[in-house]
């Protein structure tokens, strides 16, 4: 047996993404027994995993390595003091082996058969295999219908891995020695155990894991966070024949002891494009079929509905995507987590007013001529405080350490780093406000807000700075309300839709993209019936979106 020498190719796998949890039983025979974890189990060190569980007397984890020469004759034993293990021994000093990652195998060592329950967190499958390498690899193989497929039936699109000059092994229990590992001399009668490990000395390289390759826009899987709409996976069906997938929500198990709760499951949509081609999304609450052609690939696209996400303020919503396949040959689950958006940030969008109430025709309502737009700015604190902004600048602050931040005027900005700023304003609000209001900002909700610009303000529309008439009618030159300019109010009601009012899309909907129907009242505008005062007021109506410009939830003064 040639000695190989191989140094460790990863540590733990940060596991912050993957909170969805499935639990593998594992059954061991006495001695020494090949396990493959289809998911990461990091959350616990080995002693705390199998501590019920004390047959368990070592695990130990291969690490490959590309650049070194597979054995020859036989599987490579674990030895001592060799980078290409990594090891935990019951009761023994300190171990090289502190968790069990996703995606790995591993030996384990018992003094008697036991089965062993392994919470996991799923990942999306990997597989590198090694030319003139040992590759220690385990697979996601289904057994949907009792059986696992034969190594023939499952790898019939990588033949290269079985062929004659390859070997293949597999632990059976006992000792190490002549008949553990054991060689595989029959593919088309051996099956493929999901749970197990096997030896291949095949000369091959590849990423071969499954009759089908699953490639996805976000290498965690379907991880939306906190502002995530939008994943994609591109579906290869790596055989000649037509392939049904079976696309499956699952929902995630309990997550063990002092790992964080799961709220609810992801509400996972369905993305596809109609006759216009619009995005159309379905929620994936049960099981569908997509084909896919002989040597050919599909593009699926996910969406998340996160109107639907009633929890707190970043709750964990998490589950699973499994995709198997109507021949039963793979059983492959993909993790998908989210959390529960705040709204906090600057959201910058339009009004646009659709209809205006007509006096002369009886207070109806009429259709505009145009669609007027006006533009909004409306600030959300982290404590969820509404304010609508006539203009806000962004860019390093003044204050000390300078970080990039939001103010409502010019002298909040660091003096030095103004030309990297900018400024945004709303120009048909009176300058300099910051106007609060009532209600609540968020999907279900209403909004309603008073925009005053008094009789002298430079923004009302009565006020003519260079105009001769404006002078009180009596030659004075400071105006007096109610004489020749008049103080306008606009009470502005903002309500929110769970979808787009206009039937547009609702990716990112309730996160990124926010919006509803619009009101408005102008008082002041308008003379009563007698002639005099401001009148009840012009209605105004029409739709309104708005976007996340920025999450900071500090507005500073």
């Amino acid at each position: 047996m040639k000695s190989l020498f191989l140094t460790l190719a990863s540590l733990l796998l940060a596991a912050t993404a993957r909170a969805q949890w499935q639990s593998t039983t594992y059954s061991l025979k006495t001695g020494w027994n090949s396990i493959y974890l289809h998911g990461d189990a990091t959350h616990a060190t080995p002693g705390q995993l199998f501590a019920a569980s004390p047959e368990v007397l070592e695990v130990w984890r291969w690490n490959p390595n590309p650049n070194q020469v597979g054995f020859t004759s036989t599987p490579l034993l674990p030895s001592n003091g060799t980078p290409e293990w990594s090891k935990w021994v019951r009761g023994g000093p300190s171990a090289s082996l502190i968790g069990l990652t996703g995606q790995s195998a591993y030996l384990v060592k018992c003094s008697s058969a036991v089965s062993v329950a392994i919470a996991q967190r799923p990942m999306p499958p990997s597989n590198t295999w090694v030319r003139s390498g040992a590759n220690f690899l385990g697979f996601p193989s289904s057994k949907a219908t009792g059986n696992f497929p034969t190594f023939s039936n499952y790898f019939a699109t990588f033949p290269a891995a079985i062929a004659a000059n390859a070997k293949i092994f597999k632990y059976v229990g006992g000792e190490l020695g002549a008949g553990n590992p054991m060689q595989v001399f029959s593919p088309a009668i051996e099956r493929v155990d999901r749970d197990q490990a096997y030896w291949f000395s095949s000369e091959v390289v590849g990423n071969f894991y499954a009759p089908v390759q699953i490639s996805l826009s976000n290498s965690e899987g379907l991880a939306f966070g906190r502002r995530g709409s939008v994943i994609t996976a591109r579906v290869m069906n790596r055989t000649a024949a037509v392939m049904t997938l079976r696309i499956t929500p699952v929902a995630s198990n309990s997550p063990p002891s002092g790992q964080e709760l799961i709220t609810a499951g992801v509400p996972l949509t369905r993305r596809t494009l109609d006759d216009q081609a619009a995005w159309v999304e379905t929620p994936l609450a049960a099981a569908y079929n997509e084909v896919i052609a002989p040597k050919s690939s599909v593009e699926l696209s996910f969406g998340i509905d996160r109107s639907a996400m009633s929890g707190a303020a970043d709750a964990l919503y998490a589950s699973l995507l499994r995709f198997s396949d109507l021949a039963n040959t793979f059983d492959i689950l993909l993790p998908a987590t989210a959390r529960k958006d705040t709204l906090a940030g600057l959201w910058i969008g339009e009004a646009f007013v659709t209809a205006v109430e007509s006096k002369p025709l009886a207070d109806a309502v009429k259709p505009a001529g145009s669609t007027f737009p006006l533009r909004y700015l409306i600030h959300v604190a982290d404590d969820g405080t509404a304010r609508v902004l006539s203009q806000v600048f962004m860019g390093p602050m003044a204050a000390a350490p300078h970080d990039f931040g939001l103010c409502r005027s010019e002298a909040g900005l660091k003096a030095d780093a103004k030309a990297a700023a900018r400024r945004i304003v709303a120009t048909h609000m009176p300058l300099d406000r910051a106007l609060g209001g009532t209600g609540s900002f968020g999907i279900g909700s209403d909004l309603s807000s008073t925009i005053a610009t008094p009789f002298d303000d430079p923004t009302n529309p009565f006020v003519h700075q260079y105009h001769p008439d404006h002078d009180n009618k009596s030659g004075q030159t400071a105006l007096v309300a109610g004489q020749e300019s008049h103080s306008v109010t606009r009470q502005v009601t903002f309500t929110f839709t769970a979808t787009p009012p206009g039937g547009g899309s609702t990716t990112g909907w309730g996160s990124s993209v926010i919006g509803g129907t619009y009101g408005e009242v102008v008082s002041g505008l308008h003379k009563d019936s007698s002639g005099v005062g401001t009148g009840d007021g012009l209605r105004l109506s029409g739709i309104f979106e708005l976007r996340r410009a920025s999450e900071l939830g500090t507005l500073n003064p």
